[in-house]
């Protein structure tokens, strides 16, 4: 049922977001020069996919994770798409694709080896990752692995339709900050 959901709402989404991911394409050129973001992340059964998302940062900055980044090293454009969260809406095609859900873990680098052993022994990875989740909401990012896989897990354990419906909602009021930076 919720991947039915996720298809039919990532659909929607794209179709009633393209003007605004329109302009953040043509705003994302003259910012950057290149405003498609995809880095490849750990998805389901630790299967890697090409996340997509819209830059925040020059082209030349190091593939980390966002909480290992520099403030200095995000676009003018860049904050404004992390504070509204409108980085994220390229990532309605990966949902659209099956490679992603609205709702579950966020998906990490396979860069970060700590994250992964946590996830492993909790068994996170056998959810597709999500845009937004429990952890998202409650400001849980992954610079505190241990911490964060066992929010994942909670969250997994006790998804239900009203729980993936609430953390969609709450994201879109804005309920959480999004990607920490350092």
């Amino acid at each position: 049922m919720i991947r039915l959901i996720d298809f039919i709402a990532s659909f929607l989404g794209l179709l009633l977001f393209s003007p605004i991911m329109l302009i953040v394409l043509i705003l994302g050129y003259f910012d950057t020069g290149a405003p498609i973001f995809v880095q490849e992340r750990v998805g389901k059964s630790k299967k890697p996919f090409n996340l997509i998302k819209f830059r925040t940062m020059p082209v030349h900055t190091a593939s980390v994770a966002s909480h290992l980044a520099k403030d200095v090293e995000i676009t003018k454009l860049g904050l404004v798409l992390r504070k509204t969260k409108l980085d994220e809406l390229p990532q309605l095609i990966n949902v659209l694709k099956g490679e992603m859900s609205l709702v579950g873990p966020r998906p990490n680098l396979f860069n970060q080896v700590e994250l992964i052993k946590e996830r492993d022994i909790l068994d996170v990875y056998n959810v597709l990752p999500g845009i937004t989740g429990l952890a998202q909401v409650n400001n849980i990012d992954m610079s505190e692995p241990e911490r964060l896989a066992m929010v994942d897990k909670e969250m997994i354990d006790s998804l239900n339709l009203a729980n993936y419906f609430k953390y969609i909602l709450q994201t879109i009021v804005g309920k959480g900050a999004g990607d920490a930076v350092r």
